[in-house]
């Protein structure tokens, strides 16, 4: 069983090509080869391209624990990297069908940057989805309480669901410390992201991230949408905004409906061949 490594900024995924075949992995099927010490080891697998009524390639994102995500941006730039490299797509823009929506892509003459329209940032608690007390509401600097201490936080989403939470500095201590609290706190049916954000100037902030199904992570493109678009709500930044993240930067593009644009890298890892021996389990 092949599979191409990538990675986009330190967050690493195996791209699986089912070559038009009809394949799913099983949730433990899924585990084990995401695993780093029991199988290839990544932070998901990209499934695709397979087939869709709504655009030319569709992307199945699964994540280490076995679930599905909705959307990835860096999953999305590696995806996109692929199509190029196996000649599937050229320079011009292509679409992708995410279970987030459809998405377009663009890969550079050098493939060493990747432009994905991740699409429109929303704030509303019943889209997010976030738990509705009372009407319908944009979920802006609204309390939660984590290991009995108050926080202020703002829902998001852009196809999946992100909690951000500005604070004065970003530490990986605080992330992993938090972060899964959050993630599975009862103010989220369907669990969501995490994200620290600290607020650098009117064109960069800095995030530190904690992935829905994954656990912390170097670098996340979605994240980096929904923090921009935070930072955007907040009155804080302007259109062009850099992202910092432990595993690089990511350039986005923000206008005032709050549609994303983002750029940055995918880099080919390998090439690697799974022997099913190691999905065997006692």
């Amino acid at each position: 069983m092949k599979f191409e490594k990538y990675h986009a900024l330190g967050n690493d995924y195996l791209v699986y090509d089912p070559n038009g075949e009809d394949f799913s992995f099983s949730e433990l099927e899924i585990i084990r080869i995401c695993h780093r010490n029991f199988g290839l080891g990544s932070d998901g697998i990209l499934v695709g391209p397979t087939h869709s009524e709504k655009a030319p390639f569709k992307l199945q994102i699964l994540n280490p624990d076995g679930s599905e995500a909705e959307k990835s941006g860096n999953g999305l730039r590696i995806f996109a990297r692929y199509l190029r490299d196996t000649g599937k797509v050229s320079t011009n823009s292509f679409e992708v069908d995410t279970l987030g929506g459809v998405v377009s892509c663009q890969v550079s003459e050098d493939k060493s940057t990747i432009t994905v329209e991740m699409g429109k940032v929303s704030f509303k608690s019943d889209i997010i989805p976030v738990k509705i007390d009372g009407d319908v509401r944009e979920v802006c600097n609204e309390p939660i309480e984590i290991k009995g201490k108050i926080l202020k936080y703002y829902g998001a989403t852009i196809g999946n669901p992100h909690c951000v939470i500005p604070v004065k500095k970003v530490t990986k201590e605080m992330t992993l410390e938090l972060g899964s609290l959050i993630e599975n706190h009862p103010n989220f049916p369907n669990r969501t992201n995490v994200q620290f954000l600290e607020i650098l100037d009117r064109n960069r902030i800095k995030i530190e991230i904690w992935e829905r199904g994954a656990g912390y992570t170097l670098a996340s493109g979605s994240s980096s949408s929904a923090a921009g678009a935070v930072a955007r709500k907040m009155g804080a930044c302007d259109q062009n905004i850099t992202v910092e993240m432990p595993g690089g930067e990511i350039g986005l593009i923000i206008d005032d409906d709050f549609n994303v644009q983002m750029t940055g890298p995918a880099t080919r890892v390998a090439t690697m061949e799974l022997d099913t021996e190691c999905l065997k389990t006692d």
